[in-house]
Formats: C-alpha cells, structure tokens, sequence
C-alpha cells in the first residue's frame, strides 16, 4: 500500500489527512535519514488518529508521546531513529516550560490561549495550559519559547510576566473528580453515558448520533457501541468520565460500574 492510499484509508477528511501526512513524513525522516523528528502538539483525538490508526498500520515505529509533565493531555509523537534511546530523546526534548504569573483580576484558560494565538501562533505549538492560584505554567515548543518570552506581556486586562521553568518544576493542576456508582442495563455508549453525565439514556443516543460524544478520544456514532473498563468517554459541553471499574451483576440484573467524572 503506497502513500496516497494509505491516507485515503485511514482519513476520514481533509483535516485528518493532512494531519496524518505530516506525521507519516516525520516518521518516515527517523526511519529513512536517522534524524530525530516530531510533530507538534496533538489534541487527544489527534493523538489518538495516530495512535489507535497511523502507527498500526505503517509496523508500530519506534516513538513515544510527551507533553512536559506526566499527566499531559496535550502531547508531541516523537519517532526515534534506531541509534536513539527515549531518555536521550526526552534529554534534549522540544518541549520547553514557561511559568505566566500575573496579580489582581482572575484569568483563565480561555484568556491565556486567546493571548498566545492572537500572536499569531499556531495551536500545535502549544501545549498544555496549567492554570492555578496567581499563575499558569505553559508547556510549548522550543521554537516559540523566545518568542513568547519576549511578547506575550499580556492576558485579558492583566499584565504578565513570563519566565522559563525546568520542566521538572512544571506544577500540575488541581483536579476535581466527581465518583459516581451506578447500575445499567447493558454496557452500551448510551447507557454508560447517560449515567456519568446524569442524562435520561434517550437523551444520551441522540447525543451520541448527533456526534456530540466521543469514546477514548474518538468520534462514535453509534449508540450501541460496548464500552469497557478503562475507557474514556468525553461529551462536548458536559466534560470526561472514565469507567474506573466494571462489577458483577446486581440483584435485578443490572451491571455495576463505577465511573470518575472530572468537574
């Protein structure tokens, strides 16, 4: 199978073969010159076109994904040339930390990424954006880290000062998980669904027809679909749930699940 038909297979638009091209060259400049090569920042859905699509069908290539710290959502795919370990790969990384602090008026992340981008920058050279108490640790790509040091002076109303951190020192956000424990009919998308986002399961198909939920960073459009322990399901407007555990049958019949919603 060459190239062309290789995207047509595992793309489902423009978008998606486009992003799948350019990660195919990357792998193929490791595999073919020796030459280390990433690509930039992938969404989790990105990541998971790569991951899940790309990598099976081209002999899983030696790569690994990193973001700057352990729990990153955002993350590179780096492919290895066979010479290069993954500690020599993540010592000398393209991924560069900048702590943004500011004082007074309270920002979030939609101000911090409206100030990055509206300097023209791409979203793949950005990363994770860890917004806390007074401060938001940026993780970006080293060919924009000058850059930023020297421009971004400014989020919403509030002034910034912007400095480069070890990566090390990269402070994780505080998370807040909802436990939810349920019982249901089936391990459907939609009955799954409806119990970690508190939905009537009619409500939850349509959401999950329309294109509105995604199972482990993946469109699904189909109701019906088994879901098991350890997956992801994510919901446009309603955030993530995670299925930590699936248990026994209950008295009636039904199956026990446990589910962590993130608020």
């Amino acid at each position: 199978m060459n190239k062309t038909e290789l995207l047509q297979r595992l793309a489902r638009d423009g978008e998606e073969r486009l992003l799948l091209a350019r990660a195919l060259d990357k792998l193929e400049l490791a595999r073919d010159r020796g030459a280390p090569a990433h690509t930039g920042f992938l969404s989790p859905h990105e990541r998971a076109l790569i991951e899940q699509g790309l990598l099976p069908a081209v002999g899983r290539p030696r790569h690994l994904f990193f973001g700057g710290w352990p729990d990153a959502e955002r993350t590179v795919c780096a492919f290895l040339p066979d010479w290069q370990e993954e500690e020599d790969w993540l010592a000398a990384c393209p991924v560069r930390a900048l702590r943004l602090s500011w004082s007074g008026a309270a920002l979030t992340h939609r101000d911090f990424l409206g100030a990055i981008l509206g300097l023209g920058l791409d979203r793949e050279k950005v990363g994770d954006l860890l917004v806390g108490e007074g401060g938001c640790d940026a993780l970006v790509l080293e060919d924009v880290a000058g850059f930023l040091l020297l421009h971004l002076d400014q989020a919403g109303r509030a002034r910034l000062k912007v400095s480069p951190i070890p990566l090390e020192e990269v402070r994780a956000p505080a998370v807040s998980v909802k436990t939810i424990r349920e019982t249901v009919s089936s391990l459907r998308l939609d009955a799954v669904a409806a119990a970690g986002f508190s939905l009537a399961r009619g409500k939850a198909a349509g959401l999950v027809s329309s294109g509105k939920v995604q199972l482990n960073h993946q469109e699904c459009l189909k109701p019906d679909r088994p879901v098991a322990q350890g997956d992801v399901i994510s919901c446009r407007g309603l955030g993530k749930c995670v299925v930590k555990e699936v248990g026994g049958p209950s008295k009636k019949g039904r199956i026990m699940i446990e589910l962590e919603r993130y608020v």
